[in-house]
């Protein structure tokens, strides 16, 4: 059985009908991505399928004592405990077991045969729940989603609203519900977090429903695309790129059987004009009455119905010079806290680069510094003759919340005309009296595109743009990317959007987080596109794991045990940590409960039992030693 079936969903408020007929399930380890235009409706839909929210019409089943897990836009998570406690709540119950274990130890010394029995079977069932490793996961999921260590002991009340997603998604995470539902789970992640993420779903033994906008995201977590639009739901078994080609099949599928029925209606309707008055008056009659039916049970919808896009262009007045940034030696950061060494940076006209990094690191730093907001700190940074610079800030920075939409665009360009703002305006989706809606009340999406417009009444020759698809839907970042393909300026482009830079970057620009015993970070750059540099990335990891030939000899030079290499790929290496893990708590419960064997044999001066005892104690000691020094050398 499925974990989830649903029949002939509709739902409606008043006149207005979200959507209607839509019947879907959800099978075990399902990896499904949710998709579609904001408004049409598709967090609505999880809300029906968790049960928050009653349908209009149809039903809903789920299997017997279904766990689900849902991870919203904006989850409430109220103050009086830390981040860690926070998270540590995935794991209440097999805490209760952990006590229980730790009382039952006590009675070992005068335990009967079925207390023993007792707790050997609890313990059993303790380690095959993860009771000795939990304590690891939680710090292993909490660093892979972006919090350092020194976070941990947070109140849940000083964390950003992205920073609570992030903690409600590791609770999620570690609880391991047999359906997990994430409405937009990449929003508050950095590239790194998002790719440990999915690594983390292809492993996750449940299933997930995920909306998203992240296309690269969905290319590496889904095997099925729901497209939810105009109100229906069509299912595709793809990841995003197999999708978008099966939608353009089916579509033409779908206008060549629409064309079809229109021209046989042409064909019905004037028949029955030239005989309903005639002798044939019976058979036009009959086929009126048969196309009627046709025309309310069965006719099609035009296939090329589709949304307003947004249309962005961007036009230049000069071309610039031939060189747009160029640096010597720079540091950017603020004085009292240096952030990125940025070395020798050269950027030529025509070019995108995409910087790329942690969040925090200094990113937008760079690109202030780049503007002239932020003086570097040592260095040179040149920017070339006849650089009219565009800047679009993640923040959407300028925007005055008190303004309307209108006096916002028309305090950038005085000139216009209120006529032409409105005009202007409605190829950015605004029309009608959303020109009079304050710009504190709009949606990330719809500041994005007053952002936008605003960007696009300039003519720079250099866009330095700071996350620009954040909050926008995918028809919106498409038209984006078109843009910025065909654009003849130079753009440096802040992005998580992996799918927007492996589209149209040139280059990349690596920040890095400092290193070990450094305090600054540094600018790495790679000339090529992203599909490249994670091929550089890849083979540069494989080599880093792949032993030598003289590191594979069981001695070092030395003659000690070769410390530094595991000839591990990651996979291999997480699943190798995790085994030894389990070995080393196992080994520390046999340590454990050989120890209470001994004392209770002592108190029987069992002498024979004693040194048998003592020896299998020496034994787990050594294996012990051993499992600690091959951790050791894996989490080298």
């Amino acid at each position: 059985m499925s974990l989830l079936n649903a029949t002939n969903l509709a739902q409606s408020y008043g006149d207005y009908t979200v959507f209607s007929n839509i019947t879907v399930e959800i099978p075990h380890q399902a990896r499904i991505a949710l998709v579609g235009p904001n408004g049409a409706g598709k967090t609505t839909l999880l809300s029906v399928l968790l049960g928050e929210s009653t349908p209009s019409s149809g039903e809903v089943q789920t299997m017997r004592n279904l766990r689900m897990g849902f991870l919203p836009q904006r989850p409430e998570l109220h103050g009086g405990h830390s981040l860690y406690q926070e998270v540590l709540g995935a794991f209440d119950e097999l805490r209760k077991r952990e006590h229980e274990l730790t009382k039952l130890e006590h009675q070992l010394a005068q335990a009967d045969a079925a207390l023993l029995e007792r707790y050997g079977r609890l313990q059993e069932q303790f380690e095959a729940d993860g009771g000795y490793t939990y304590t690891q996961r939680i710090k292993t999921v909490l660093e892979g989603l972006g919090f350092n260590e020194s976070q941990f002991e947070l109140d849940i009340a000083m964390l950003s609203g992205g920073q609570k997603t992030r903690a409600l998604l590791a609770r999620l995470l570690l609880e391991s519900p047999d359906l997990l539902m994430l409405d937009e789970p990449t929003n508050h992640l950095d590239v790194d977090a998002i790719e440990w993420l999915e690594g983390y779903l292809k492993e996750f033994s449940g299933a997930v429903l995920a909306i998203s906008h992240d296309r690269y995201f969905i290319d590496n977590f889904a095997n099925v695309v729901w497209e939810l639009d105009f109100g229906r739901l069509d299912s595709y078994r793809a990841n995003y790129t197999r999708y978008l080609t099966q939608r353009e099949e089916r579509r033409a599928l779908a206008h060549k059987q629409f064309e079809a029925q229109q021209a046989f209606i042409s064909k019905e309707e004037e028949y029955i004009r030239r005989n309903i008055a005639g002798q044939n008056t019976r058979q036009a009659q009959g086929r009126r009455t048969r196309l009627d039916r046709l025309k309310r049970d069965n006719l099609l919808q035009a296939a090329d119905q589709d949304h307003d896009k947004m249309h962005f262009q961007m036009s230049i007045n000069h071309r610039g010079n031939e060189f747009v940034i160029q640096t010597k030696g720079v540091t950017v950061g603020y004085h009292s806290k240096p952030l990125l060494q940025v070395g020798a940076l050269k950027l030529g006209r025509g070019e995108i680069a995409a910087l790329i990094g942690a969040n925090g690191v200094g990113k937008s730093t760079l690109i202030k510094t780049i503007l002239g907001q932020i003086p570097p700190i040592q260095g040179e940074m040149i920017v070339g003759d006849k650089i009219e610079v565009g800047y679009f800030a993640q923040a959407h920075e300028g925007l005055n919340p008190e303004n309307s939409i209108m006096d916002e665009l028309l305090n950038t360009a005085n000139a216009m005309t209120p006529a032409e703002a409105r005009h202007y305006l409605a190829r950015y989706l605004f029309r009608g009296d959303d020109v009079f809606r304050k710009v504190g009340a709009l949606s990330g999406g719809e500041r994005g595109r007053v952002a936008l417009a605003k960007l696009a009444l300039g003519t720079a020759n250099l866009l330095l743009l700071d996350e620009p698809t954040n909050h926008l839907d995918i028809p919106s970042q498409e038209v984006l990317e078109e843009m910025l393909t065909h654009y003849r300026g130079t753009v440096i482009l802040i992005s998580h959007d992996r799918y927007l830079v492996d589209a149209i970057a040139t280059q990349i620009w690596i920040a890095h987080p400092p290193q070990k015993g450094a305090n600054v970070g540094q600018v790495s750059i790679f000339e090529g596109g992203y599909a490249d540099y994670m091929k550089q990335r890849e083979a540069d990891l494989l080599r880093k794991n792949t032993p030598s030939p003289a590191s594979v000899s069981p001695k070092s030079t030395n003659g000690k045990p070769n410390e530094k290499k595991h000839g591990l790929n990651p996979f291999e290496l997480k699943k190798r940590l995790e085994a030894v893990e389990k070995q080393i708590a196992a080994c520390e419960v046999r340590l454990t409960d050989l120890s209470a064997q001994i004392e209770t044999a002592s108190t029987a001066a069992d002498a024979q039992k004693i040194e048998s005892l003592g020896k299998d104690y020496t034994r787990a000691e050594h294996e012990l030693e051993q499992l600690m020094e091959e951790w050791e050398r894996l989490m080298s």
